[in-house]
């Protein structure tokens, strides 16, 4: 296996002090914050405010916990064709420990939420002796210098400080508009999010003591005298009825000469409501993520179906093939990049829809792609006899062939029977 790892993992010492710091990719930004912020403009990190609106938080958990599920394998050629390398050492990198303190589904997990959160996520690949393990680098401790082709690390929770060239360093990444620096989904999609944290701190005032009853405390009468209520004692009637109804008093009194204007709730209230759930799907059209997936809307099983289809198709694949192709370039010699690859098990997609599941294996073996004891073994099931064969469904043949015809022996034999 050390072939495979020629060309990676050499500090290069050399280029200290040489590479002037980029813009800082992980930087806050300016947004106007969601609940527990008070609605006020304030800076913010990405994580922060997206996280803060439910439909971003579950595009996210959901984008990260499907990829992380999938198993990430090395593979090698054998006879011509491509089989999973259990005896690499990348395998159990890969799949079940790529850091010390975090399995592999954590590890991938946290990646693809930097990628979707902030931008980009960075991976060292760091020697400790003769072992080998991935180091997922704190946000905001890289600097990429483009220009130059380096990577400025200043991971002091990993203890991680030095200059590394372009091919030392896993850069993952989804978006780019100049192919090198990755830009978060959240910085695309900030102004949606911010319309959609503001409409949840308004619903958190209108709504967070059972809808407080909104109006204006006022004094008809035109000409002030001796007894009349002033500005002042107006100000000072408005702030204790708000009180009142803060605390949940529904009836509450008024001085005789104060009347109170209700102006809340009734039908503006339910339109905004409903406004509300067009800015979840325009979160959803940004993540990429169909909004039945995250409880928006309600869909039949055929419509259920191809939005699933959709979802793994044109969000998930482009995801999944871009972390696969840096990994693979990073962690695989380029002499080796013919024989040896390093991919997702996809099929692992349907590991709970049984049904979904059934029907794709069955297939697979009627079409020949597959063999019973392929599957077996996948399912971790002992092999059968015969199930090695391949097989061909035969529901088609040509109009003149002899299995629709029948062969000659087989009309004999049905004469003999008729006599």
């Amino acid at each position: 296996m050390g072939n495979i790892f020629t060309r990676l993992f050499k500090r290069d010492t050399s280029a200290h002090g040489a590479v002037s710091p980029a813009t800082d990719d992980s930087a806050a930004i300016t947004v106007i914050a969601g609940p527990g912020f008070g609605g006020e403009i304030v800076n913010v990190r990405n994580d922060v405010q997206s996280l803060a609106v439910s439909t971003a938080y579950r595009c996210i958990a959901l984008i990260s916990d499907m990829v992380s599920d999938l198993p990430l394998l090395p593979y090698k050629q054998k006879e011509g064709i491509f089989v999973p390398d259990h005896n690499s050492m990348l395998y159990d990198l890969l799949t079940i420990q790529p850091q010390r303190e975090m399995s592999a589904t954590m590890f991938w997990k946290m990646a693809v939420m930097e990628i979707l959160i902030d931008g980009n996520a960075y991976i060292f690949p760091r020697w400790i002796g003769e072992e080998l393990e991935l180091v997922l680098l704190s946000r905001g401790s890289v600097t990429h210098d483009a220009l130059n082709g380096r990577y400025i690390v200043t991971d002091i929770y990993n203890g991680i400080c030095d200059t590394f060239r372009e091919k030392d360093i896993i850069h993952l990444y989804q978006l780019t508009l100049d192919g090198f620096h990755g830009v978060s989904v959240i910085e695309f999609a900030s102004r949606t999010l911010s319309i959609a944290a503001t409409g949840e701190t308004e619903t958190l005032q209108r709504f967070g003591n059972g809808g407080n009853v909104r109006g204006i405390v006022s004094n008809d009468n035109s000409v002030r005298g001796v007894g009349e209520y002033q500005d002042e004692q107006l100000a000072g009637t408005a702030k204790s009825l708000d009180g009142k109804f803060r605390s949940g008093n529904r009836i509450v009194s008024v001085p005789g000469q104060v009347q109170f204007t209700p102006l809340s709730l009734s039908s503006t209230d339910i339109q905004f409501l409903e406004s509300r759930k067009y800015d979840d799907e325009a979160v959803c059209r940004f993540f990429g993520v169909p909004p039945s997936f995250v409880g928006i809307q309600s869909s039949n099983y055929k419509t259920a179906e191809m939005s699933n289809v959709e979802f793994l198709s044109h969000s998930l694949n482009p995801l999944l093939s871009k972390i696969e192709k840096e990994v693979t370039r990073k962690l695989i010699a380029p002499s080796k990049w013919q024989t040896r690859k390093i991919e997702y098990d996809r099929r692992e997609i349907y590991a709970l829809d049984l049904d979904a599941k059934a029907n794709y294996q069955s297939k697979t073996i009627a079409a020949g792609i597959y063999t019973v004891n392929d599957w077996r073994k996948y399912e971790n099931q002992p092999p059968v006899k015969g199930g090695d064969v391949v097989l061909v469904s035969t529901n088609l043949a040509p109009i003149d062939s002899e299995k629709l015809r029948g062969s000659s022996n087989e009309s004999n034999q049905t004469s003999q029977e008729d006599e």
